[in-house]
């Protein structure tokens, strides 16, 4: 490995900074204790050189800290519950501590947590949530294992194990085409992987149905009581819906209700279909139509990475689709 491949070390950010390495460790150790025209330039030299300021320094040491940080958007109603749960199982069971992390939809709190999770020198760092060209350079720069999940970039950071929204949303499509539905609304967001399934659903039904479906838009993460002005949306609707299909169970299961509390039949009059394939998406009645995705495949493989040396891992690797499977039942 060269000197530029190398993460920059505390000598990298005093240089910068123009001060001794003493007063930058004095700085991390406590901000307040150093002038504010320097601690600036520190902040700036770290900022500029990438550095990481190791929080186990002075703690027993040991080549693998056996810690995963674990990033998820939200957790409240949230579509990944269940997979991060049954990851967070899988990691424990093999001996792994598990930090997890809530990162909001903006990309600077991800950022953040990020950096908290190399400060302590975690093994790897395991997100679904939003990254950009910042968090890339910050995270190629450390050489930490970053594992993004639950989707399939072209061009992953470093590991991607997912599956393609684009494929999904195509099925679905084609799922509904086959059970004889013709006027599908939407509920989607401007959110990269719900709206890729949505564009994806679109494109296909528009191929084979030619027509286009009706749509509501909601904020992310989608909620519970999104469903109550999706439904009014729909009854206002000069030629309405005979399905509506929802970026996540926890919005499907709100429509059902809401449906069932007017009136409505639901397969009959009203096809409702969630995805994630959440607990309550077997448990409700009716059962709701949605899609499964294998969140202990996904644990296992990242597992899997975190064995695996970088210099071993294949092009291949680098890049696991896991696949999704669409499960029937009563409520489309």
């Amino acid at each position: 490995m060269s000197e530029a491949d190398l993460p920059p070390k505390l000598d990298d950010v005093a240089a910068k900074a123009g001060v001794s390495t003493a007063t930058v460790s004095r700085f991390f150790n406590n901000p307040n204790v150093v002038a504010p025209a320097t601690a600036e330039r520190i902040r700036t030299a770290v900022e500029a050189t990438g550095y990481i300021p190791n929080l186990m320094a002075g703690g027993l040491a040991s080549a693998k800290s056996r810690l995963v940080a674990v990033l998820i958007p939200h957790i409240a109603e949230s579509i990944f519950g269940d997979m991060i749960e049954r990851m967070v199982e899988e990691l424990t069971a093999s001996g792994i501590t598990v930090m997890l992390g809530v990162t909001g939809t903006q990309a600077h709190r991800t950022e953040e947590l990020i950096r908290a999770a190399m400060s302590r020198r975690a093994d790897a760092i395991i997100s679904t949530g939003p990254v950009d060209d910042k968090i890339r350079a910050l995270v190629q720069r450390s050489k930490i294992i970053f594992i993004q999940v639950w989707e399939l970039p072209a061009d992953p950071i470093d590991i991607a194990v997912g599956f393609s929204h684009r494929d999904a949303g195509r099925d679905i499509a084609r799922f509904l085409i086959s059970r004889g539905y013709r006027r599908p609304h939407l509920v989607t967001s401007d959110a990269g992987r719900l709206k890729a399934r949505s564009d994806a659903f679109r494109t296909e039904w528009s191929a084979q149905a030619g027509s286009t479906p009706t749509e509501s838009v909601v904020d992310m993460p989608s909620r519970y009581g999104h469903a109550r002005r999706v439904f009014a949306e729909i009854k206002r609707l000069s030629d309405p819906p005979d399905v509506v299909v929802c970026g996540s169970d926890h919005l499907a299961q709100g429509l059902i209700i809401e449906a069932q509390a007017s009136g409505f039949r639901v397969p009959d009059q009203l096809g409702i279909v969630g995805f994630g394939n959440a607990s309550i998406a077997g448990e409700m009645r009716p059962t709701i139509t949605t899609v499964d995705i294998d969140g202990s495949r996904i644990a296992r493989e990242a597992i899997a990475a975190l064995a695996r040396p970088r210099a071993e891992r294949s092009e291949a690797e680098r890049r696991i689709d896991v696949g999704f499977r669409l499960i029937a039942r009563e409520s489309a």
